[in-house]
C-alpha cells in the first residue's frame, strides 16, 4: 500500500498564497499520453497476481490456535475447493505468529516448502508470504491487532473486474502549490476504515487554488526516509462521481518552496475494490468543499 499548477497566465498573490504561471511541461499531447500510460499501468497493477483485486479475506488472529482450511469449523475458512479441509494452524501468542502445516499439505515460502516456522508481519517491512495453491496468506499488523490477509488468484473481484473509469485529462489540474514546511514535522491523526486512528508524520502543507478557490492539503510520510508525499483527500465529487471515502495522490518531495500536485493521477483506495482492505481515510483538514474534477472516477457500484 506503501502518495500545483494553476490555470493562470500571470503571477499573483491571493490571500498570502503565491499563484504561479502555468508550467508548460503539462501542456499538449505529450502530457496527455503520459497520463494515459500511467493510468494503464495503474490498472495493470490492480489486476496483477497479488494485486488488490486478489485480496479475498481478512481474519483477525485470536490468542492461541487459529486453524485454517476449507472446512467451515476452522477459524480461518478458505474458499471452497482451494485447499484441504484442514491445512494448518497459526499459533498466535503475545503478538507473534507461528504457522504449522498439516502432513501432506504443500505450503511454500519463497518457493521452498515449509512445515513449521515463525512469521514476520508487515509491521517492519515485507512479511513472510505463504503460498497454498492459488492462495497466499500473510500476517499484517494494524495498531495492536494482527490479522491474516488472504489473497486468491481466482478471486471473484478479479474475475468480475470491469475496468477503471477516469475524468478526461485536464492539464489545468496539474498545479504547483506553495509549500509551507512544518519545522519540526507534526503528527496528524489519520482515521482508518477499521474505525481506528493512526498518528502519522506530516512535514508541511500544500496551498493552491482550483477554479479560483483556495485550498490546503496536508500530506503524510508513510515510512522513515519516504521519498514521496502521500495525500489522502476528499472533495465535493466524493460520494457522487468519485469514491465516497476519498482518493489518494502521491507527489514528489517539495523543491524550492513548491510541490506539484497532479490530480489527473488521483486514484481510488483499495477499499473501492475489496471489502478486505484496511484503508486510511482523509483527515478532517483534507476534506475539501471544492470539486476536484480530475483523476479516477468511482468504480462500479462503490
Amino acid at each position: 500500500m506503501r502518495i500545483i499548477k494553476v490555470g493562470l497566465a500571470t503571477t499573483a498573490l491571493v490571500a498570502g498564497v503565491l499563484i504561479l504561471p502555468r508550467m508548460l511541461v503539462a501542456d499538449g499531447p505529450g502530457y496527455e499520453s503520459e497520463i494515459r500510460k500511467w493510468r494503464e499501468q495503474r490498472e495493470t497493477r490492480l489486476k496483477a497476481d497479488g494485486g488488490w483485486l486478489t485480496v479475498a479475506g481478512l481474519f483477525w488472529l485470536e490468542e492461541g490456535a487459529n486453524r485454517f482450511g476449507t472446512d467451515a469449523t476452522n477459524e480461518i475458512v478458505l474458499p471452497p475447493g482451494s485447499a484441504p479441509p484442514r491445512a494448518g494452524v497459526f499459533e498466535f501468542h503475545d503478538g507473534r505468529a507461528r504457522v504449522k502445516i498439516e502432513p501432506d499439505v504443500v505450503v511454500t515460502v519463497e518457493g521452498k516448502p515449509i512445515t513449521d516456522m515463525d512469521l514476520k508481519s508487515d509491521a517492519n517491512g515485507a512479511p513472510d508470504v505463504l503460498t497454498l495453491g492459488s492462495l497466499t496468506l500473510q500476517v499484517i499488523q494494524r495498531g495492536e491487532r494482527h490479522a491474516i490477509r488472504l489473497k486468491d488468484m481466482n478471486s471473484r473481484f478479479r474475475r468480475e473486474f470491469t475496468g477503471l473509469r477516469w475524468f478526461p485529462v485536464d492539464d489545468s489540474l496539474r498545479v504547483t502549490a506553495r509549500w509551507v514546511p512544518y519545522d519540526p514535522p507534526r503528527e496528524i491523526s489519520v482515521p482508518t476504515i477499521l474505525g481506528t486512528t493512526e498518528k502519522m508524520p506530516c512535514p508541511g502543507a500544500a496551498l493552491f487554488t482550483v477554479g479560483g478557490r483556495e485550498a490546503r492539503l496536508e500530506p503524510v510520510l508513510e515510512e522513515p526516509g519516504a521519498e514521496e508525499l502521500f495525500f489522502i483527500f476528499r472533495d465535493a465529487t466524493s460520494g457522487g462521481r468519485t469514491y465516497g471515502s476519498g482518493r489518494f495522490l502521491y507527489a514528489e518531495l517539495p523543491k524550492d518552496g513548491k510541490v506539484v500536485l497532479d490530480f489527473n493521477k488521483a486514484y481510488n483506495p483499495p477499499c473501492a475494490f475489496t471489502p478486505y482492505a484496511t484503508c486510511p481515510l482523509p483527515p478532517e483538514q483534507n476534506r475539501l468543499s471544492i470539486p476536484i474534477e480530475a483523476g479516477e472516477l468511482s468504480y462500479a457500484d462503490h
